[in-house]
């Protein structure tokens, strides 16, 4: 079985997003151990890509980051596809078109980008959506945040991309509701965890190491960066006094060139300047590096949703931080789904108490939660795999 997959994969300039890269390689190790014998990706990097997953990779459509060059390029490749016009010799639309022409179905891999933040990414998988539909190629959707910003000019091409899929799966119960106003059909909805929730899984858990992880976004939400510098330092220190917890900073949007200080990295080192206590940095590297380091933690606090993702099912008491309503959305449901709480507004950084009675709060929470999780896991592995069986069967249907 041969399948086309996008993701928003692809190293460039040694800049790793751990998060998007995690959920594509979650979603290759599913297929490949249901069958699936070649995967053909939709890649930033097509070279690295390839490289890194052992799958061939080919450029992306590629569209334009303002909306209005986006829709004049999704226009030209939706009349390219029906013959209307023609797109020059090397335009990626026609080895995208061809591959999927000769492949045994399409997967949308999880992501939180189905959104008005970032019109390009709603052009790039409605085309392909489009082109799967043209060849009468099987669609699946998976792992999906959508908006909650969304358009009107947008809303009717995602929900033709959506209603177009065999199985569309929401990572949030907010996702799900949404899906349903644009007209996803009961059938094929399904809310689901992320779709790199349990990659490099083992059973075999060790003991929680001593250390809080701390991994934050730059992305602030327009906050005075220097108030919420100061604030997370004084209580980052507070708590390693209190529980005699190292602190470790792990970037998730980070250079993987030894000594860059580039991405979330440059916000730590903000907040280590300022700590009295000590603390260390686990240097940015693969998925599921991150993803051990996350789930071996004593506590995570973070902005960022994928360390809240591999932690939450390992029972790692969390403090999540919220910029908008958009990471609200996304931290909510990481964390809701393992019946954890510890999410918060990012305002509350600016006052020291609050801050660190949230800090003290999730961290006395730890056995409670370790045991909630441990109670949920099996119920939740088994969704998991049954939700990898549809979309496998979906695309053997076709």
């Amino acid at each position: 079985m041969h399948v086309i997959a996008i993701g928003d994969i692809g190293v460039t300039d040694g800049m790793m997003h751990i998060g998007d890269e995690a959920m594509f390689e979650a979603l290759v190790d599913e297929l490949r151990a249901r069958g699936v014998t070649s995967i053909t990706g939709l890649s930033a990097a097509p070279d690295e890509s390839a490289e890194r997953y052992g799958i061939r990779a080919i450029d992306r459509i590629g569209f334009p980051t303002a909306r209005a060059e986006g829709a004049r390029r999704f226009s030209a490749v939706l009349a390219a596809l029906s013959g209307a016009q023609q797109l020059p010799g090397g335009d990626p639309f026609h080895a995208v078109r061809d591959a999927v022409a000769e492949a045994d179905g399409v997967v949308i891999a999880g992501g939180g980008n189905m959104a008005s933040n970032w019109p390009l990414h709603i052009f790039e998988r409605a085309a392909l959506a489009r082109i799967a539909a043209h060849y009468g190629k099987p669609l699946v959707i998976t792992g999906q945040t959508l908006g909650p910003a969304l358009s009107a000019e947008d809303r009717p091409i995602l929900a033709e991309a959506l209603t177009s899929a065999r199985l569309v799966g929401l990572r949030e119960s907010a996702s799900g509701t949404l899906a349903a106003a644009l007209g996803v059909p009961d059938e094929a909805r399904r809310v689901t965890l992320d779709d790199a929730a349990f990659l490099g899984w083992s059973d075999a858990r060790p003991a929680p190491g001593e250390y809080t992880l701390v991994s934050l976004s730059t992305h602030l939400g327009g906050r005075d960066r220097s108030d919420v510098v100061g604030g997370l330092a004084r209580a980052l220190d507070r708590h390693a006094g209190e529980t005699g917890w190292a602190t470790v900073f792990h970037a998730h949007w980070g250079s993987l060139r030894e000594g860059s200080l580039r991405g979330d990295a440059v916000l730590h080192d903000d907040v280590r300047q300022q700590m009295r206590t000590p603390s260390t940095v686990a240097p940015t590297d693969d998925a599921r590096s991150a993803a051990s380091l996350a789930r071996q933690a004593s506590m995570l606090v973070t902005s960022r949703y994928h360390p809240a993702v591999f932690a939450a099912p390992a029972g790692v008491p969390i403090l999540a931080l919220t910029a908008d309503t958009y990471t609200t959305v996304k931290l909510t449901g990481a964390l809701g789904a393992w019946g954890q709480d510890g999410v918060q507004d990012m305002d509350m950084v600016t006052s020291d108490a609050a801050l660190s009675d949230a800090l003290g709060r999730v961290a006395s929470t730890s056995a409670v939660t370790r045991e909630t999780a441990r109670e949920a896991l099996p119920a939740a592995r088994a969704g998991a795999a049954a939700w990898w069986d549809r979309v496998v069967a979906a695309i053997a249907a076709g």
